[in-house]
């Protein structure tokens, strides 16, 4: 069976892990060179890394610290954030990405996603969804949740997957940062729209959270949160054995 993977996510601006909720009121964390060291060896299955203003500002992300960070982590790192281009794809997996998340330049030119999965292969491109119910219905936002598109969502994640993206991370802005538990109802059905890995991101609060994700949604491949993680409030470890001892796959 295959294991679930448990994921920390790196909200990065201005060189620093910043954290809010509902992406809002951003807070300081801490240095993601260390913080990423620190999860790499530390049981996390995989790192997620993102540039958080980039498109909203309209610059590339920064390689600097993307580099650093890439020497220090031995486990799969996901870098996303100002991703426009061919290009972009090839920069930041020159600097030690094993994958590239992208979001708004998809929307903004979604032929991006089949000329890189053609490139680079399919399992190199994740398409990150930032999802808000608006009216009754799941609505894709662009530029670091900033600006509505209009897109119905699930229609829009598998299009994206027809055309090459190999996994899916999304993005729950209504949970975002408020710790009281992942989308399910975003979750399942996103998991019954597409075919390939769906990483559940937003409302992670405490273990038993992750839990009731893997429960409720067995569809979900793996279960991303950041403040969580970074404040101490649940050790990965402990969640893994502890999902072991409810029947769910998870690597020690």
């Amino acid at each position: 069976m295959i294991t679930k993977r448990i994921i920390p996510c790196l909200d990065v601006k201005n060189g620093r892990v910043v954290k809010g909720v509902n992406f809002h009121n951003l807070r300081d964390v801490e240095n993601p060179v260390e913080l990423a060291r620190y999860y790499s060896e530390n049981g996390a299955d995989e790192l997620v890394f993102y540039d958080i203003t980039a498109s909203a500002e309209g610059r590339s992300l920064f390689t600097d610290i993307l580099r650093e960070t890439a020497r220090r982590v031995f486990i799969p790192l996901t870098v996303g954030g100002g991703i426009n281009s061919v290009g972009d794809f090839e920069r930041v997996l020159s600097c030690g990405a094993d994958k590239v998340s992208v979001n708004s330049g998809a929307i903004k030119r979604p032929d991006l996603i089949y000329e890189a999965a053609k490139l680079y292969g399919n399992q190199c491109v994740v398409i990150s969804a930032d999802v808000k119910r608006v009216d009754g219905t799941f609505r894709v936002f662009a530029k670091g949740c900033r600006e509505d598109t209009g897109m119905e969502a699930i229609s829009w994640i598998k299009r994206c997957v027809d055309m090459g993206a190999g996994e899916v991370v999304l993005n729950s802005i209504d949970t975002d940062g408020v710790k009281q538990g992942f989308d399910l109802e975003m979750l399942a059905s996103v998991c019954d729209a597409v075919n390939v890995p769906v990483i559940a991101s937003g409302g992670a609060g405490c273990l038993d959270d992750f839990i009731t994700l893997f429960k409720s949604v067995p569809k979900v491949d793996a279960g991303l949160a950041a403040s969580v993680f970074h404040f101490k409030e649940v050790d990965i470890n402990e969640l893994k054995r502890e999902m072991l001892k409810h029947g769910i796959p998870a690597r020690l």
